[in-house]
Parts: C-alpha cells; sequence; structure tokens
C-alpha cells in the first residue's frame, strides 16, 4: 500500500463537538433545528449536547492514532469563529481551539482534510441576511476562509469548501410540495454556493500555492431497472439531477449543458452574469 494514503476517520462540527454556546460561540442552524418549509418552527437540537468533543479532543485524537489514522477529516464551525458575522468581529477562543486541535493532530503525524462549511452557518445570517439565497454570504463565506487560510498556514494543507454541497438538490420533492418558490430559492442558494467555492479556491491559490482545495459531493447513485434504453436513459437523467450537476460544474468550470432542461423542468430561472460565469472557470 502506498504510504502515503490518507486513510482516516472523519467526524462533523454539528455531530460531534458540543460545547455549542461556549467560549464566544454563536448559535449555528443546527443548534435550532429548522422543522419544516411549512411551519418555519425550530427547537433546540440534540446536537447542542453531541460526543463533547470540545472537551475532550485530545483523547479522540488519540484514539484515532492509535487506530493507525493518518488523517483526520474535520469541519470547522462557521458560528465558533465568526458567531454574527464579519461585522460582529473575529472570536478569537474559537479560533485558538482549532488551532488546539490542528496542532494535536501533527503531534501524531495526522493529517486534517478541514471542511468550512457543513450545513451549519450561524443562525445570524438567517435572521440578519435570510440564508444562502442573499449574495452577501458569498463574501462572508469568502472572510471565513481567508481567516482560516491565514491562521491554520503550517497546519493545514487539504481543505475542503462545502460537504455534499449537492444536498440542496435531494430537498428538491420535499420542497415542491410548498410551492415551486422553495424550488427556486433552493437553487439560488445552490448557486451562490458553487460560486463561493469557486472564488475561495482562487483566494487559497492565490494565498498558498501548496494548498489543496476541493469540494464534497455526495455520492448519490441509482441504477436502470432494466438494459431497457429508456430506463438507462432515465437512470442517467436521475443521475445528471442528483450528482453530475454539482460534479460537471466543478470539473468542466460551468454548467453543464442538460442543466438548462432540468431549469425548464422544475420553473427554475437563474440570474447568471458575466462574472459569475467567469468565476466558474476561474474557480
Amino acid at each position: 500500500m502506498n504510504k502515503d494514503f490518507l486513510w482516516g476517520a472523519a467526524l462533523s462540527n454539528v455531530q460531534a463537538e458540543g460545547g455549542y454556546l461556549e467560549d464566544g460561540k454563536g448559535l449555528n442552524v443546527y443548534d435550532t433545528l429548522e422543522i419544516s418549509f411549512e411551519t418555519g418552527q425550530s427547537t433546540l437540537s440534540d446536537t447542542t449536547v453531541a460526543a463533547d468533543h470540545y472537551h475532550h479532543y485530545k483523547e479522540d485524537i488519540a484514539l484515532f492514532a492509535e487506530m493507525g489514522f493518518k488523517a483526520l477529516n474535520l469541519t470547522l464551525s462557521w458560528a465558533r469563529i465568526l458567531p454574527y458575522g464579519i461585522q460582529g468581529g473575529i472570536n478569537q477562543k474559537g479560533v485558538e481551539f482549532y488551532r488546539d486541535v490542528f496542532k494535536e493532530c501533527q503531534k501524531y503525524h495526522i493529517e486534517p482534510i478541514v471542511h468550512l462549511y457543513k450545513y451549519d452557518m450561524p443562525v445570524y445570517y438567517l435572521e440578519e441576511l435570510g440564508g444562502w439565497s442573499n449574495r452577501q454570504l458569498i463574501d462572508e463565506f469568502i472572510e471565513l476562509a481567508r481567516i482560516a487560510f491565514t491562521e491554520y498556514q503550517g497546519l493545514v494543507k487539504y481543505w475542503n469548501t462545502f460537504n455534499e454541497i449537492n444536498i440542496l438538490q435531494v430537498q428538491v420533492n420535499e420542497a415542491l410540495k410548498y410551492g415551486q418558490e422553495h424550488v427556486q430559492r433552493l437553487y439560488e442558494e445552490l448557486h451562490n454556493q458553487l460560486i463561493a467555492s469557486a472564488k475561495v479556491v482562487q483566494l487559497a491559490h492565490s494565498m498558498d500555492s501548496q494548498l489543496k482545495v476541493g469540494c464534497m459531493v455526495a455520492g448519490l447513485f441509482s441504477y436502470p431497472y432494466t438494459c431497457d434504453p429508456n430506463d438507462m436513459i432515465a437512470n442517467q437523467k436521475q443521475m445528471q439531477d442528483l450528482f453530475y450537476y454539482c460534479a460537471d460544474t466543478f470539473v468542466r468550470g460551468r454548467y453543464p449543458s442538460y442543466a438548462q432542461r432540468l431549469w425548464n423542468e422544475l420553473g427554475v430561472s437563474l440570474n447568471i452574469s458575466q462574472e459569475d460565469k467567469q468565476t466558474l472557470e476561474n474557480g
């Protein structure tokens, strides 16, 4: 086996971190989970307790090392670093927590692979800006990335912008129950995330040419019912709509040709500027 192969484990801040209001952290959307498109009601989530990695990261990382892991995939909590956005300022205690985590990884020769975002924006952004449908979130996300690339230089080489960025497309059927405008919003949010990801890739390479930056796409696979050409075509369409749409955009630097077919079917209209097209190509 290649000695440089990164064999490891993964954890998410919202699944394992805990310490949901400690040391200056603000609430994120997982701390007050949205119940439905219809009601808009929210409640305090069980993820506020989680596995308490915040207080036990040294023990956890030691256990990872004992298992022979060479990599640890984890997520920064946006609400721990910028709890109230750029305007609210950096929460230095949050920055230092992750620095300590990465140093602990370094101690055991474990390579951190770090996600900037895993569905966990600060609640502040929903209340004040309306979430990812507001293009201001792009600039806010870029600033989060800039802080991370600066503060953790020499500690983190591998970055992912978004975790399972295509997960918004999986929500389409649920959104349709409450009206087409919800589907429109999902694709506007996804477009803004794709632009944000491309801009962060460019930022990373301008700051440090050694950084490796990618984006995770959820592996949603289907198979044709039979070898009948109609089943094969239906399966190809399913894969385009849920998986290839984002993956092809990353690889090609532009939306694939079938994107227009998908938008037409869903009644989606995106305002894609020439600047957006150039951003996707450059990123």
